[in-house]
């Protein structure tokens, strides 16, 4: 707590002698530590409280200034310790600011209150006409906006949801803004009613008004050059650069949009990248990223989601207006030029290829291509799971988490294989089962959803679905037997009943949280008699579900295994397990031996194409190596798929074994 004291006699006649102005002496106030000789030009009205002058900031190329108070205008201002302000335009006014702060060559920055920087702000996602608004504010997740947006037909909780937040926008309140520690404000427009977290760089941007950044010492935000914001909500880590526009957006942690990027009445969750494009009304779930100037996301839901160049979608049919919405799954993708009319609903880690006007709903076909030929659309049930792109992706989300803020309010779930993705598998298979039983073995195609599934693409889909299924059991069944180490037929019996009931029914992806559907609506339920009662006890819920995912993803496993292989794991003996575990290192190898192939394709002779522009095939195959790397078998990527598969297949053997001591002992008993 700083102690302030009056100025003296000397410093006052001091400051007038350097140019200073003051509406009332007696209303400035200085901490131990300030000297006069670094204030000139400066005006003051109001209350002014001004922390001491001992430090100097060392600039790009050499440069040194020291803290002080030069040419600007005051007014209710406090500055804390070690500032330096300098060439205000017009004036600063009505906020506090802390230690360390540099201020340099700015317009305006004022509170004029009472406001609640950008908490409360309502964007309509998805509908831009109205009736799925999120109201955001400091703390919101993609879990609590995910409620907000798709399940309003939880009307109390929704308006419960709504009413807490009103009291945290409440509770921020101020008609003084706050700027922190160690911020740095330089070249910039207007700032209006923004309150600006500590560690924070703001260098060029044109205009902010009506907004949180919420800054911090851990992971800083940066805004950069020409950047224009209004009502809005920027968490930790992120960084908004030349030239972006937003208008009631909430920009997650570690967001990082450029390049002239527009967006209005939007969400952007963690570590979503958006360039060059526009966005409008869009719920961008966790690692949403697109870069291209052609590009339109607009009225739709996405996550771990890359937008192609010229993606583009429509959400009106030239008749109501755009009441219409979308739903790309988790990990679902659109090629170059790609088109969607919504209404439409597109699986998980689905490729969208062409222009699509059927309004198709592929969520119970994941993985799958969805291919335009000739105005039609083609489906190629669970192509993806054969992509070695599809695995890049699932390996490279979690190194691109770059969020550093101790407090990461997103929950996510990075697993490709999931009761989620699975169960609509089990469903996808029932569906091609039915079409053929519908229309024939013999036919040549499918239809599904006003679009066609070849006969090959049929056979196929399933044969992978089957694999994915044996891969994700077997690898339940290993962990949970690692886990609970059982040494006779009795205990590992008794090991694979589930601890709880937890996990039992649907699953649900919400924005990131792979849960049990039970868990969710019992959140909501607690939100609705009051057991939650404010947003940071429903945030705590929804990282409690997160924690106990694999517990939760056993107990919906072991009901599978009956269903899927016959077996009751309650009276199973080792050696239906170990045929399951064979079963299931067949599968893994399978798909790597798959994606070893398709990898393949990118050294073949078509892919050096336009290698050694100038030279003979010699100098191509030279080119390509050093550009792309010396041989396929060195490839990083690809030794990775042959390690795991290594790897598994020493898991397999040691389970096999644990397995085959359980069943030794059995037998010695009888």
């Amino acid at each position: 707590m700083i102690e302030y004291r009056n100025l003296t006699a000397e410093e006052i006649n001091r400051l007038k002698n350097q140019a200073c102005y003051a509406e009332d002496w007696g209303a400035i106030m200085v901490a131990d530590g300030f000297d006069a000789a670094y204030v000139v030009s400066t005006r003051f009205s109001g209350k002014v409280r001004i922390g001491g002058f001992r430090k100097s900031f060392n600039l790009a190329g050499g440069m040194e200034k020291h803290s002080g108070l030069y040419h600007t205008t005051l007014h209710n201002v406090e500055i804390g310790n070690d500032c330096c302000i300098e060439n205000v335009k017009n004036y600063i006014a009505n906020y506090r600011i802390g230690d360390g702060c540099f201020i340099e060559n700015v317009d305006i920055i004022l509170t004029d209150g009472p406001t609640t920087f950008g908490n409360g702000v309502e964007a309509a996602v998805m509908n831009e006409t109205g009736g799925r608004e999120v109201m955001f504010y400091d703390h919101l997740s993609a879990q609590q906006a995910y409620v907000m947006a798709l399940y309003r037909h939880r009307a109390e909780a929704i308006g419960k949801l709504r009413s807490m937040i009103l009291d945290y926008t409440d509770s921020v309140r101020s008609d003084t803004g706050v700027i922190g520690d160690d911020v740095t404000i330089v070249d910039a427009g207007y700032i209006k009613n923004v309150r600006i977290g500590s560690c924070a760089k703001i260098e060029g941007c044109s205009r902010l008004k009506n907004g949180s950044i919420n800054s911090n010492k851990y992971a800083p935000v940066h805004i950069g050059v020409g950047v224009i914001g209004d009502d809005f909500v920027i968490c930790s880590g992120s960084s908004l650069e030349d030239g972006v526009t937003f208008s009631r957006c909430f920009i997650g942690q570690c967001v990082k949009l450029g390049h002239g990027y527009s967006a209005t009445d939007s969400l952007f969750f963690s570590n979503c990248q958006g360039e060059n494009g526009e966005a409008c009304a869009i719920f961008a779930g966790p690692f949403t990223v697109t870069h291209h100037k052609s590009t339109l996301l607009i009225a739709g839901m996405f996550s771990f989601m890359n937008a192609g160049s010229g993606s583009n979608q429509s959400n009106h049919m030239y008749k109501l207006g755009p009441i219409h919405q979308g739903i790309m799954e988790r990990g679902a993708k659109t090629a170059s030029d790609s088109y969607i009319l919504w209404p439409a609903k597109v699986g998980a880690f689905s490729l969208v290829m062409g222009r699509h006007v059927s309004h198709q709903d592929t969520s119970n076909l994941p993985f799958s291509y969805l291919i335009e030929d000739k105005g039609r659309t083609f489906i190629v049930p669970g192509a993806n799971l054969h992509s070695v792109g599809t695995v890049r992706d699932a390996k490279k989300w979690p190194k691109r988490d770059s969020r550093k803020d101790p407090d990461k309010p997103d929950c996510i779930n990075y697993n490709l294989l999931s009761p989620y993705t699975i169960s609509k598998m089990i469903k996808g298979i029932g569906i091609l089962n039915e079409l053929k039983l519908i229309s024939g073995e013999n036919s040549d195609s499918y239809t599904f959803q006003s679009g066609y599934i070849k006969r090959s693409s049929l056979e196929k889909g399933l044969h992978l679905y089957g694999l994915a299924l044996d891969k994700f059991l077997g690898n339940s069944l290993i962990s949970r037997l690692q886990k609970k180490e059982p040494n006779s037929v009795a205990e590992m019996n008794a090991a694979l009943i589930p601890d709880s009931s937890i996990g039992e029914g649907d699953w649900v992806d919400i924005a990131g949280l792979i849960a049990p559907k039970t868990e969710i609506d019992k959140a909501l339920d607690d939100i609705e008699n009051g057991t939650l009662g404010d947003v940071y006890s429903i945030n705590a819920r929804f990282q409690e579900i997160h924690s106990n995912y694999y517990d939760y993803e056993w107990t919906w496993a072991y009901g599978v295994f009956k269903s899927w292989y016959g077996i009751d794991l309650s009276t199973a003996r080792p050696e239906s397990l170990m045929s399951i575990v064979r079963r299931w290192n067949e599968s893994v190898v399978s798909l790597d031996e798959i994606l070893i192939q398709d990898a393949h394709k990118e050294f073949s002779l078509s892919m050096m194409t336009s290698f050694g522009a100038d030279g003979d095939a010699a100098d191509r195959q030279a080119d390509f190596e050093q550009v792309r790397g010396a041989s396929f078998e060195n490839d990083p990527f690809v030794q990775s798929i042959r390690e795991h598969i290594v790897a598994k297949s020493a898991l397999c053997e040691q389970a096999i074994s644990m397995l085959d001591g359980i069943g030794l002992t059995g037998r010695n008993q009888i």
